[in-house]
């Protein structure tokens, strides 16, 4: 490639989220905040909250850069910082039409979030959004996922919350200085014993998004050579789990259902909290953990919704979940009682779909996770890495092929819990009170489920396809008739 003076060439896995983007899939994460204005706020509090991010002084080089190819960088992607940057493009005030309701909220959210961002300028949005009949302040940020990772994004805007309700004077998210999100610029070299914090962020944003599938896991796992020895065995272990139907990182007998088929670029999006204490009191009365109910609920949720359109698949659903677990050390035998490294990988969890009883769907569902944990503790934590890219590469094999609706789905949906702050966080005053992720349905894979924890309160972000998965909003009602079932099958109120 022709070397350019200003210019950083975009690494593979940035390249790879840029191209396989189209019209029907928007390849960027998003995120929705509630804000409480804070009692003193005037009239023009919104409007004051707007122009103080308009007029930020210096922008962060990571939204300054948009990627460029010519004949002069030998048709290679490569990022160069806009010469001509409007900040007025980027940051936006918007107002709903009345009554004002979140319904009207999740539809402009939805809207938003469907159009791909233009390759000509930096690739990000923030949107301020007033008008919300009970005086909420709403702001929507979407950000390309060959910027940062979904992780990367959220752990950005909390960076610029205080916990503190008297700080004034904060900077906006995309300020110079204000936070530090995970760039994709170059790849950073993995050890034998544990992943380096970028490459884990990778690999759980892999695992809590649908965008994220083969990207810096698969460049991570080929990368390593040191437990190359030891993946023969897991993967044959591994396959033959898949082939039975048995909790593996790697399924191979999700049914066909309404979300495995080709989508278009129009979203859906709907949101909605419960209170903590009520999952964890299921999670107490059952032996059971709190991620354990909430796929429980999203079980329960879909069971419901799929039934109401006639469209409930005879066998159990399979999703992909995220875990978090203490891997053993490269060079242990497997079963080794020594201390290990942490590691994130991804489960293939039994949904229990195809049972009517939400008491059963729940133990089915804890001893799903429990029995793909412990497959995957067995390894280290570039085996587990290695071994979660290849349950996920169907996932894209699939729609580059066209191939959905011929081949049964590896998994029908993913749903993801990622761990929030527990205390209230305020920006200039003002409370945040609602957090809830905007992810990114792909082609074969039409919704996507990723739920937040923030003081208190578990925020569920629905992101699906507006043709593919119809009435999405009605899944919140089926979730929240979920919970009540499962207290009441607990014997808790």
């Amino acid at each position: 490639m022709v070397s350019v003076p200003g210019n950083r060439l975009i690494d593979p896995t940035a390249t790879a989220f840029l191209l396989a983007e189209n019209r029907n899939m928007p390849m960027h994460v998003g995120g929705l905040q509630l804000f409480e204005p804070p009692a003193d706020a005037g009239s023009d509090f919104v409007r004051e909250m707007f122009e103080s991010m308009r007029d930020t002084g210096r922008i962060a080089p990571l939204f300054l850069k948009h990627p460029h190819r010519s004949v002069r960088t030998g048709g290679t992607l490569v990022w160069r910082e806009d010469e001509q940057f409007d900040v007025e493009h980027h940051v936006r005030h918007s107002a709903l039409p009345q009554p004002g309701r979140v319904r009207e909220l999740l539809e402009l959210v939805g809207r938003l979030h469907s159009t791909r961002l233009a390759w000509e300028r930096p690739l990000w949005e923030t949107h301020v959004i007033e008008g919300l009949a009970d005086g909420r302040v709403a702001m929507y940020t979407k950000l390309h996922h060959a910027l940062v990772d979904g992780i990367s994004a959220m752990r950005l805007m909390a960076s610029v919350l205080s916990s503190d309700p008297e700080r004034r004077a904060m900077p906006a998210p995309f300020a110079d200085g204000a936070g530090r999100a995970t760039a994709r610029h170059r790849p950073e070299p993995v050890g034998p014993d544990s992943l380096p914090a970028a490459a884990v962020d990778a690999a759980t944003t892999a695992a809590r998004t649908v965008a994220d599938l083969p990207g810096d896991v698969v460049r991570t796992a080929l990368s390593v050579s040191a437990d190359a020895a030891g993946m023969p065995l897991a993967l044959v272990k591994t396959l033959r789990k898949g082939l039975r139907n048995e909790t593996s990182a790697v399924s191979l007998a999700a049914p066909r259902t309404i979300f495995n088929q080709s989508i278009t670029g129009a979203r859906r999006f709907a949101a909605q909290d419960w209170p903590v204490e009520r999952i964890r009191g299921v999670g107490k009365a059952t032996g059971t953990t709190i991620n354990d109910v909430v796929l429980a609920m999203c079980s329960g949720a879909m069971r419901t919704y799929l039934t109401e359109l006639d469209a409930l698949p005879d066998q159990s659903m399979v999703s992909m979940v995220p875990v978090g677990l203490k891997a053993r050390q490269a060079g242990t035998p497997a079963g080794h009682p020594g201390d290990g490294g942490n590691a994130i990988g991804s489960v293939m969890v039994r949904l229990a779909t195809d049972k009517a009883d939400p008491a059963d769907r729940l133990r089915t569902i804890s001893q799903s996770m429990k029995d793909g944990k412990e497959a995957l503790s067995s390894m280290t934590p570039t085996q587990i890495v290695a071994m979660s890219a290849i349950g996920m590469a169907p996932s894209i094999v699939v729609p580059m092929l066209r191939m959905q609706g011929i081949v049964r789905p590896p998994y029908n949906l993913i749903i993801s819990n990622v761990p929030g702050p527990r205390v209230p966080h305020y920006w200039n005053g003002a409370q945040l009170v609602g957090n809830y992720p905007v992810s990114i349905p792909i082609n074969g894979m039409a919704l996507n489920i990723t739920c937040t924890s923030y003081a208190g309160n578990m925020g569920f972000g629905l992101t699906g396809c507006r043709r593919t998965v119809p009435h999405l909003q009605r899944l919140l009602t089926f979730l929240d008739d979920e919970l009540a079932a499962l207290e009441k099958a607990a014997g808790v109120s």
